[in-house]
Parts: C-alpha cells; sequence; structure tokens
C-alpha cells in the first residue's frame, strides 16, 4: 500500500457539485483551464485509445447554443418549460466544457469501457474544477440526445455522443450538501 492522501480523501468526502444555475463570472480562462483539462485526460484509459475528447464552449458558443435550443425544442416536440429552461443553462453560462464520447474500433478494448471512460472523464473533470476552486456541474439535457443538435450544432462524428456538459463559474453562494446514499442498502460483502 502507498501512504494515504489524507487531503485528497477529505475532499472526495466531502466534494458536492455546484447548481450550473448559480454559477457566475469569472469564470476559468484558457491558461486556467488547461490544467483541469489535463487532470481529466488522466482518466482511465484501457489501450491507451483515448475515446474522448473536449470542446470547450465559451459565452458566444452558448449564446449560440441557447437560440438552437429554443428553436430545436418545438420540432421535437419538448415541453415549452423544459425547452425554457435548457435554453436558459446555456445563455446563462459562461463557460462549460462538452465531453464527447469517441469511441475507437479496437479487438481488445470492448466499445462500452470506451463509453465508461469518457464518463470517467466527466467526473474527473469535474472534480478537478471543484479542486482548483471554481463551482463545477455536470449535466446534459435533452438536446445533448438530439443527433442533429450533436453533429451540426457541435461538430460531433456520427459514431460520437455527449458523455456530459461540464459547466464551470464562480459559486454564488455556497451549496449545501444533499443526502447521500446509504452505503450498507448499496453494498454486498462477498467472503466466498
Amino acid at each position: 500500500m502507498t501512504s494515504p492522501n489524507a487531503a485528497v480523501m477529505d475532499f472526495l468526502l466531502s466534494r458536492r457539485s455546484v447548481p450550473a444555475k448559480t454559477l457566475t463570472g469569472p469564470y476559468p480562462d484558457r491558461d486556467q483551464l488547461r490544467p483541469i483539462l489535463t487532470a481529466a485526460a488522466r482518466s482511465p484509459d484501457h489501450g491507451k485509445l483515448e475515446p474522448w475528447r473536449f470542446i470547450v464552449l465559451e459565452k458566444p458558443a452558448l449564446e449560440r447554443l441557447s437560440t438552437r435550443i429554443a428553436a430545436l425544442g418545438p420540432v421535437l416536440g419538448i415541453e415549452p418549460e423544459k425547452i425554457e429552461k435548457s435554453r436558459r443553462t446555456y445563455a446563462d453560462a459562461g463557460l462549460a466544457v462538452v465531453v464527447v464520447s469517441s469511441p475507437k474500433p479496437s479487438e481488445k478494448v470492448p466499445e462500452i469501457e470506451q463509453v465508461y471512460s469518457a464518463g470517467a472523464v466527466c467526473l474527473a473533470l469535474t472534480n478537478a474544477a471543484l479542486a482548483s476552486g471554481w463551482g463545477a456541474n455536470w449535466l446534459s439535457g435533452w438536446a445533448s440526445f438530439d443527433r442533429s443538435f450533436a453533429e451540426q450544432d457541435l461538430g460531433l462524428a456520427p459514431a460520437e455522443n455527449i458523455a456530459g456538459i461540464i459547466h464551470i463559474g464562480t459559486p454564488k453562494y455556497d451549496t449545501p450538501d444533499r443526502p447521500r446514499p446509504d452505503l450498507d442498502a448499496i453494498t454486498v460483502w462477498v467472503s466466498e
């Protein structure tokens, strides 16, 4: 066993996402965001395939996407309240990072494992932003699952998907913790 890192464990035991609607400026600039992205890219990646990539959405791109969501929602039959909530999420944001699941052909690493790796990147990115002193929240939303939005508005290839959208900024206020899972209710110990 290596030496424990109490500070990291304390962080992980107390970490909590910050609601995206409570994030404001300042937002990390490119130099501040690079180490956060670097930390996220250190996620498990069997086969060194890099089955994910990043799209950094700055304010003008987020405003463009909010307009697109407002137009796309009615076409897809989304309820007006959901359209407005999603539109506001983009319009009010100042910075978000799209983690794109981009599986690669591999005889050794199944596609599902590559998709899980992209999910690990989402959590690592969220945690790296939080550990760097920013507020962060991992979201997706209905537009993330629409192929025209993914391909035409974000430039994803047909085999790619949005694993998550990580909103990063400065929290307006301290976020209270939420109830956490009952560990005994979700854990089975197997001894034999």
